[in-house]
C-alpha cells in the first residue's frame, strides 16, 4: 500500500484521470473529492463489499435453477 500525506486542498492524481482532492478535515474525518470519468464506479469499500457478496449470492441461485432446469 502507498501511503501518502496530503493537506487540506492538495491533491493527487491516479492514472491519467483520476484526481483525489483533500475537501476538509474535521478531527478523525477527511472528506475528499474525486474526479473520475464516468465510465469509473466509485463506491465505498463497505459497499463494494456488499454489492461483491449480493453478486456471488445472485450467481449461486443462478446455477441452482439453471441445474434444477437442465434435470426436468
Amino acid at each position: 500500500m502507498l501511503v501518502l500525506s496530503r493537506k487540506k486542498d492538495q491533491s493527487l492524481m491516479i492514472g491519467n484521470d483520476i484526481e483525489l482532492t483533500i475537501i476538509d478535515i474535521q478531527g478523525d474525518q477527511v472528506k475528499i473529492g474525486l474526479k473520475a470519468p464516468k465510465n469509473v464506479s466509485i463506491y465505498r469499500k463497505e459497499l463494494y463489499l456488499e454489492i461483491q457478496e449480493e453478486n456471488k449470492k445472485a450467481a449461486a441461485t443462478d446455477i441452482i435453477e439453471l441445474d434444477s432446469i437442465l434435470k426436468k
